[in-house]
């Protein structure tokens, strides 16, 4: 079993409190958030932004691996994740992430590759994880 950790700390209220993250590997060392980075505009990250990093590159790297067994490289794989935040019932829910990936893939065509992507989407670890909507937008560059 692998195991990976990131890391949080608060304090304050929930309006004028701060809080950092901090991942295992070092990559982020108590990186800042708040209320204003999560609701407003404001220094700092957030935990929408982060899934949406955490399931772009999951879904990236998946795609690679489902490319590869199909005897296909990819010149270039870039992908976006959008993460909505509504607010339901009082309260705030994910409730959906949409994907959008424009790639170089030398050696085959718009219904192969958007197949190929689905079956990336469907499976990687952190699509698996999420009980939201997940959509993809797929294109195929020259």
């Amino acid at each position: 079993m692998i195991q990976r950790q990131g890391s949080a700390t608060w304090t304050g209220g929930i309006k004028d409190g701060k809080g950092t993250v901090s991942t295992q590997s070092g990559v982020l060392q108590e990186a800042q958030y708040g209320f204003n980075t999560r609701f407003a505009e404001g220094p700092g990250t957030n935990p929408e932004e982060l899934i949406g990093a955490a399931h772009a590159g999951c879904f990236t790297m998946a795609l690679s691996g489902k490319l590869g067994a199909a005897n296909l490289t990819a010149t270039k794989l870039a992908t976006t994740a959008t993460v909505s935040l509504d607010k339901v019932d009082g309260g705030f829910k994910i409730t959906a992430i949409h994907l959008d990936l424009v790639a170089t893939v030398p050696g085959t065509d718009q219904a192969a590759f958007e197949a190929i992507a689905k079956d990336a989407k469907e499976n990687c670890p952190v699509s698996q994880l999420f009980n939201a909507t997940i959509t993809l937008s797929a294109k195929l560059e020259a």
